[in-house]
């Protein structure tokens, strides 16, 4: 049963090319006014199920819902945004002819062309820069014009397809921080990433896709629940490699000074350790308290770390 703040669903999303088999039941939902990321090893499927939503891709099986009516057809829904992986803007074209080329391609009205343009100006911090030709900026402006241009029409749910990719750390968390107001208008967005901690960081929600199918889906806390647990990887610096680890505890391959340890209760089994630890003769020179990461749920339900 959807949620009445369910804005995109998809149901058992089914797409071969030839014998390869690139959705193989995927289903997912959206939420009003949540940044989603969409997680999964290359050739997962993402890409794909961007695109179906799109228009771009026709499934072959299942049904995908924006505000609870059926997606058909080969033209992409006026409510939707699509911001591409790749920078897709005219390099000859200032900042804000840019814009304004892509809000009349994207069906705004003429007389509000100038009011959507000062607002994706804005949005993305270019407004001293809007009327210099785009091939002298930087990857991480080229960027933000990027998904400006994929948002001019004001829409409501938007789809970005690594958006962050190859821009510096400054230059994510502006694309991040403009992400986070356009959630804060009620806009929806789903985007891929290779970046987990971003997507740890910055997403209220995380669906991981793995051979074409939606394996797990929810918040950190959620994931973390359904596959490796709550424990902490508690992990102590030693003066000295210890002749036998403590019971529960593992020396490091490549340190014989690190000894490391899965705990359920740090303040019950923390003590238990350094007394142990102790009575063999050694000094703690320093102690990590790790918790559960969304790589490590990744690594634990497909096998894999996530690269580009």
């Amino acid at each position: 049963m959807a949620n009445h703040s369910d804005v995109l669903t998809v149901t058992g999303a089914r797409k071969a090319f030839g014998k390869v088999v690139a959705l193989d039941g995927a289903s997912l939902t959206l939420r009003e006014g949540e940044l989603l990321a969409l997680l999964g090893p290359n050739g997962a499927g993402k890409t794909t199920l961007i695109r179906a939503i799109a228009a771009r891709v026709q499934l072959d099986q299942g049904e995908i819902r924006l505000f609870g009516r059926p997606l058909s057809g080969r033209t992409t829904a006026p409510e939707l945004g699509i911001v591409p992986q790749e920078i897709a803007v005219y390099p000859s074209l200032t900042a804000r002819e840019n814009l304004a080329a892509f809000a009349r391609l994207q069906g705004v009205p003429p007389r509000d062309v100038a009011e959507h343009v000062a607002w994706a100006l804005k949005a993305t911090a270019l407004e001293d820069r809007a009327d210099e030709p785009i091939k002298g900026f930087s990857g991480g402006m080229k960027r933000r014009l990027n998904i400006g241009c994929g948002v001019i029409h004001w829409p409501k749910v938007v789809l970005l397809d690594e958006p962050t990719v190859g821009v510096d750390p400054q230059s994510r968390d502006r694309i991040y921080d403009m992400l986070a107001e356009l959630t804060r208008q009620g806009v929806s967005l789903l985007l891929t990433t290779h970046h987990l901690e971003e997507a740890e960081a910055r997403c209220s929600r995380t669906v991981i896709i793995d051979h074409g199918r939606a394996i797990a889906a929810g918040t950190l806390a959620e994931l973390v629940e359904q596959t490796v647990g709550r424990h902490r990887i508690v992990t102590l610096r030693l003066d000295a490699p210890v002749a036998s680890p403590p019971a529960g505890a593992e020396t490091d391959g490549e340190d014989p000074r690190l000894l490391r340890a899965r705990v359920t209760d740090v303040a019950r089994d923390l003590p238990a350790l350094l007394a142990a630890v102790s009575a063999g003769g050694r000094e703690v020179q320093d102690v990590e308290v790790r918790s559960p990461s969304l790589q490590s749920v990744f690594i634990h339900l497909t096998g894999r770390e996530l690269r580009e």
